[in-house]
């Protein structure tokens, strides 16, 4: 087979590439038990130690409502070792998905431990997610998160004692509590050799390369595929992709024009406040030059931002009524 070329993946975009998107992949086909492999293969990447699936658990996207199973998809696993696996793919901006991962990982500790048991029986989880958007102000694409406790004086790490770490079977405090992953996978567009770079790779473009060799993904290759699909398979996948496209364009648009509606109020509030000064000043033609001026460096910072959020020049325009020859040269 002839080595694919690399693909560039612009923020926004929905890849076409000849394998079935992650997400889609976790609905339809990873749940299958003959298809644990792929998704074994990426955590033992992400965490560099060898995963063993046992089972899935019912998990929250099982109970999505229509506008939302597009956008998030999440499957729950266990290991051999009893601890929780939470996967999450979230396609569109969630503000408040920093607290959304906590309630997650929090209902999870509380589920999973029976009443009456003691504390010692809460079990270990993992919470990966795999975001298509910008979450938070960060410019790696893979971050961890874990919890430890140090000295405000001396910043010692505090330790567990030798018999707790007999008891627990861990060696650290964090090993206890829940960890978290994020693979911002949208500013990542290049092939690597490195096994965690290649996997974010196929995240994001949906391209696997002749000579992938992460963990998980040869098996990725044989099992999404589109070729795999029957039509109606096919059908239902494309409906997918248009919905995800949708509900993505739907909130960039929305964004665009919540951003416009705060710069018309702030606008007029700002008018006010210039002409009652103005009046006081005498300054009535200064007064509107600068307010001119104002409306424009505002209407370009706005356009700027839109720009940087991966929004196309044509909408730009549209929201902005800027030129696009413009909104190019931002």
């Amino acid at each position: 087979m002839k080595q694919k070329e690399e693909t560039n993946v612009r923020k926004g975009e929905v890849s076409m590439a000849q394998y079935i998107r992650f997400d889609w992949a976790m609905k339809r086909l990873l749940r299958d038990k003959a298809n644990f492999a792929v998704l074994e293969g990426l955590i033992t990447t992400l965490l560099g130690q060898k995963m063993n699936i046992q089972k899935l658990l019912e998990s929250e996207s099982n109970q999505d409502d229509e506008d939302n199973k597009h956008n998030r998809v999440d499957i729950l696993a266990e290991n051999d070792k009893g601890e929780i696996f939470i996967i999450e793919i979230q396609n569109n901006t969630e503000y408040a998905y920093f607290q959304r991962m906590l309630f997650g990982t929090s209902k999870l500790v509380t589920e999973y431990i029976n009443r009456g048991q003691g504390y010692e029986k809460i079990r270990k989880i993992y919470s990966i997610n795999i975001v298509y958007f910008n979450l938070g102000n960060g410019t790696d694409v893979v971050y961890h998160g874990k919890t430890e406790f140090r000295g405000i004086h001396n910043n010692e790490l505090l330790s567990l004692s030798p018999f707790q770490q007999q008891k627990f079977e861990v060696s650290e405090v964090s090993d206890l509590y829940p960890e978290y992953y994020i693979l911002k996978v949208n500013d990542f567009d290049r092939w690597s050799k490195v096994p965690l770079e290649q996997w974010i790779y196929f995240l994001n473009t949906g391209d696997i390369p002749d000579d992938a060799d992460a963990p998980g993904l040869k098996e990725a290759r044989e099992k999404l595929e589109l070729e795999r699909m029957s039509k109606s398979e096919l059908a239902a996948y494309y409906r997918h992709l248009d919905n995800v496209v949708i509900l993505r364009d739907n909130f960039i648009t929305a964004r665009g024009e919540g951003r416009l509606d705060g710069l018309a109020e702030g606008l007029a509030e700002g008018r006010a406040v210039g002409l009652a000064e103005g009046r006081a000043e005498g300054r009535a033609e200064g007064r509107a030059e600068g307010r001119a001026e104002g409306r424009e460096e505002e209407r370009l910072d706005i356009a700027r931002n839109m720009k940087a959020e991966g929004m196309s020049v044509s909408l730009i325009a549209k929201l902005t009524n800027l030129e696009q020859t413009v909104i190019e040269k931002l």
